[in-house]
């Protein structure tokens, strides 16, 4: 049964999330566009896998990386399809707190480890065009499976106190929130609490992962252009300029949303909720959608495998 708004002295034991308001008549129409996007993650992110698997020829650190990069945008489609499609094909509103919490720490945990990953690719093309003959003895496989652990330790460990946090609160009045997916901005701001330590930290955590990673991205990229602009040949600088466009789209396509929406939550209250809305599905489905894309187009061995089935005989 869903509830209703409730006084300030009643409390809830579920959140109710939200569909696209003014819309509801019209989601099982919404529903097709977002069912196909959800459609070409996770076969996009899938393939992807696949074709680095069984390519040998793919077991390259810049590929393995890329692997880890599918890896997370699959996780993040997955987290949020059984809330995002109950809502838009059957009106299933009602989300418990603990089902909440959980969705909560893989959106954010998964978010922050891509950051972690894009930064592992900055470096990766750092090290492929400014240290080209010690590429090889640098990123190992071994350093590169070190790489992923201490990411995956970082985001693990930066989120992992946020459910217990909001666990603590008690949480009354209208439980509404404004997603269809339940993320920390939007739930700790329902408490009838204090809520000073989880915005601090909340922004602790934004600051010390997307905040961090950006800036050392902008600094590989600095070094990688001087680096370039260094060589004479104008076809060896194009060249090499043209091996980071793939993961240049990836970075504008991770952050650009992420700093929208995160600035829409904190400082941009009278903003049309719709915005809101459509910024926070742009946010967590755009990169994974995107990003298989982007590198089958520009990767000619993951290209060529991807129009292998289709190429007459």
């Amino acid at each position: 049964m869903t509830p209703g708004p409730l006084g300030n002295g009643s409390m809830s034991s579920t959140f109710l999330l939200s569909g696209i308001p003014g819309l509801e008549h019209m989601h099982i129409w919404i529903s097709l566009p977002l069912c196909l996007m959800y459609l070409v993650s996770i076969l996009g992110n899938c393939t992807i896998l696949f074709i680095i698997k069984t390519e040998p020829s793919l077991h390259e650190p810049m590929y393995l990386f890329l692997s880890m990069l599918a890896l997370t945008d699959l996780g993040l489609s997955l987290c949020t399809l059984p809330t995002v499609l109950g809502i838009f094909w059957v009106g299933a509103r009602d989300i418990s707190h603990d089902a909440c919490f959980t969705q909560l720490f893989f959106i954010h945990c998964l978010s922050f480890l891509e950051s972690s990953v894009l930064l592992s690719m900055a470096f990766d093309r750092f090290v492929a065009i400014c240290r080209p003959l010690h590429y090889a003895s640098i990123l190992t496989h071994t350093v590169i499976v070190r790489i992923g652990l201490a990411s995956l330790g970082r985001s693990v460990a930066l989120i992992f106190p946020l459910p217990f946090m909001l666990k603590r609160f008690p949480y009354c009045g209208s439980l509404v929130l404004s997603h269809s997916y339940c993320l920390h901005q939007e739930v700790m701001k329902l408490a009838c609490a204090d809520i000073k330590a989880n915005s601090i930290y909340g922004m602790f955590v934004i600051v010390s992962t997307v905040g961090v990673d950006s800036l050392l991205i902008l600094f590989s990229y600095a070094l990688i252009l001087r680096t370039v602009l260094s060589i004479a040949s104008r076809a060896e600088r194009l060249k090499a300029l043209n091996t980071c466009v793939s993961h240049i789209s990836a970075v504008l396509l991770f952050y650009t949303p992420m700093i929208g929406l995160s600035v829409i939550h904190r400082f941009g209250k009278q903003a049309p909720h719709l915005v809101q809305v459509v910024m926070g599905f742009v946010y967590l489905l755009f990169p994974p959608v995107m990003n298989p894309i982007v590198y089958s187009v520009k990767t000619k061995q993951i290209r060529d495998r991807v129009a292998q089935p289709f190429a007459t005989s």
